[in-house]
């Protein structure tokens, strides 16, 4: 297949990338700002040219600081003017993509104590909530043009290299590591190597449209997270992190992004026949770091 991508430079992307063209893939990296501009609405349409299907994961990070009432609405706007700009550009050629796969989060449940939530759950309350909200309802465009539009509602991806787990190894090698807050939340997690697995099934797999929960099947709690990932390390974890202090350092990210409780299952995922790498946390981690 033609394909093309957004977010070719992030963690998610560059390892993407490169099992699709190991696959035999024709893959277009849509780049900022030479291929396109949400904040100026413009895009490369030859870029576009015979593309069977769109892969879109580009977004401002949401943990790159403390949530002002500016970086929210950048955080909203990154996501919803880049899709809406994705989406009425495909709806509107000729020759139409024959799919859509656009990020999403599993933040979009908000923080659900011990509920199982699946793909039909409703949604949660709170800015992560509305941010994903918004952002799936931004495909609009495709979806009433008949494409096949899938929403990747992400976890917790674990890499060594970057995101929250790269974050937290520092303090965790140095043996200043433990459960965070009550340590009772849950933490609905994917190896990075199966988000990739995953996002290619979804590419490829028609019966699949709508939002997918990429997580998975084994969420923990942060306690057991924590704990698994000393193990893992070969570090203690006595030392934990209070709530009130991470909502000072953080603010009102502490609550959305640490202490919410999200205990997800992949039902569309496994349904389809997609058979993950990567289930039990602690054996996952140590092929991560060794």
């Amino acid at each position: 297949m033609k394909i093309a991508m957004t977010g070719p430079s992030g963690l998610v992307g560059s390892a993407l990338m490169p099992i699709l063209i190991a696959a035999g893939h024709d893959v277009v990296p849509l780049k900022r700002p030479r291929d396109w501009n949400p904040d100026k609405g413009t895009i490369n349409l030859s870029a576009l040219s015979g593309v069977e299907a769109v892969i879109h994961l580009a977004g401002e990070n949401i943990a790159s600081g403390r949530w002002t009432a500016a970086r929210k609405q950048r955080v909203l706007d990154s996501r919803t003017k880049g899709t809406r700009l994705i989406a009425e550009t495909i709806s509107g050629m000729e020759r139409p993509p024959q799919v859509l796969v656009s990020a999403s989060a599993i933040g979009y449940y908000g923080d659900r104590g011990n509920e199982v939530l699946i793909e039909d759950s409703a949604p949660g309350t709170g800015f992560l909530a509305e941010v994903c909200s918004q952002w799936e309802a931004a495909t609009d465009p495709a979806t009433r043009k008949g494409i096949r539009v899938v929403h990747l509602r992400i976890g917790l991806v674990l890499s060594p290299s970057g995101g929250a787990l790269g974050k937290m190894l520092l303090p965790f090698k140095l043996g200043l590591g433990g459960r965070i807050g009550s340590g009772r939340q849950f933490w609905s997690w994917i190896s990075l190597d199966d988000l990739c697995r995953a996002i290619v099934h979804c590419t490829h797999s028609t019966e699949l449209r709508g939002p997918v929960n990429i997580v998975s099947p084994t969420p923990v709690t942060n306690s057991e997270f924590t704990k698994a990932l000393g193990r893992a390390l070969g570090r203690p974890t006595i030392f934990p992190v209070p709530a009130f202090a991470l909502r000072t350092a953080l603010g009102e990210m502490a609550d959305a992004l640490v202490l919410a409780s999200a205990r997800v299952e992949p039902k569309k995922l496994t349904a389809s026949r997609f058979v993950f790498r990567h289930t039990e946390l602690e054996s996952t981690l140590r092929y991560l770091f060794h």
